[in-house]
């Protein structure tokens, strides 16, 4: 496994298991599936209904939960909601603490929640605060109003909306960048056709989906897809067995369509900041 790391020295897999979607009922089943497999970290969120799934997988595993990297995402607006909405994370997930909780979407009282998300992390409830579809004059003006840097910022990231603006902003503030909807949601079909995709899938031997998620691990951009097919989830984790070529990386930058498959939030459109 690859890992990044945080500008608070904490290290982050390069590549984990997202949670999206995933019906309550399957989570920990599909959890199971990826910790086999070798998947160490493992992504949530307080409105995907995951948290209890994730936490009986790890605690079923037998492995020791200082191998895991969980991230969860908070669904709350401003300090008291906040505090309050991270301790029921925990109790639902049964640890005392996560490696990562993230603000899931910018509000009025962005800075409020990020404040509490500071105090949790000085009271080790978490190991690392970050960010969530935040633009670069939202996270400008979370940076003037706060003591505690944070450390990632995951936007939908892919082959057609490769955020041209965002990734270098992030790399310039010492933030990770990382992808959601790596694959592209409903537009990957059209990704894994590309002819110039299905060559390099066809020279390294791997799946289209392989490449297009080697393309952005490589750049350091976080990844964490999605499945619960079996195959698919370890096809995934096998993206990491080989490397592009930076020529091979750069000619695909040709794809880059500026713009959200799903065109949300508006805020994070290229024209917004």
């Amino acid at each position: 496994m690859e890992h990044v790391i945080f500008n608070n020295g904490v290290k982050m897999p390069v590549l984990g298991y997202g949670t999206f979607q995933t019906p309550p009922a399957v989570t920990e089943e599909n959890v199971a599936k990826a910790i086999k497999i070798g998947y160490r970290s493992i992504d949530t969120a307080q409105v995907y209904g995951t948290e209890r799934g994730v936490g009986s997988a790890i605690k079923n595993s037998k492995i020791s939960r200082d191998q895991f990297f969980v991230t969860t995402k908070t669904q709350t607006d401003g300090y008291d909601e906040t505090i309050k909405g991270l301790d029921d994370s925990l109790n639902r997930f049964g640890s005392d603490y996560f490696d990562l909780v993230i603000i899931h979407w910018p509000t009025n009282n962005s800075l409020e929640t990020y404040r509490a998300l500071e105090d949790a992390y000085q009271a080790g409830k978490v190991r690392a605060i970050g960010l969530s579809n935040f633009n670069s004059k939202q996270i400008d003006k979370l940076l003037a109003n706060s003591h505690v840097k944070p450390v990632i910022d995951q936007i939908e990231t892919h082959l057609f909306w490769q955020q041209e603006k965002m990734h270098p902003y992030l790399m310039d503030h010492d933030i990770v960048h990382e992808s959601w909807a790596p694959l592209g949601e409903n537009f990957g079909s059209e990704m894994m056709k590309l002819p110039e995709v299905r060559d390099l899938a066809g020279k390294y031997q791997v799946s289209s989906a392989q490449i297009l998620l080697r393309w952005l691990t490589q750049q350091k951009i976080v990844t964490i897809p999605k499945s619960t097919n079996f195959d698919h989830i370890k096809s995934n984790f096998e993206s990491l067995n080989f490397d592009l070529t930076t020529e091979e990386i750069n000619s695909l930058r040709k794809f880059d369509r500026h713009h959200s498959i799903k065109d949300w939030p508006e805020s994070m459109r290229e024209d917004s900041y």
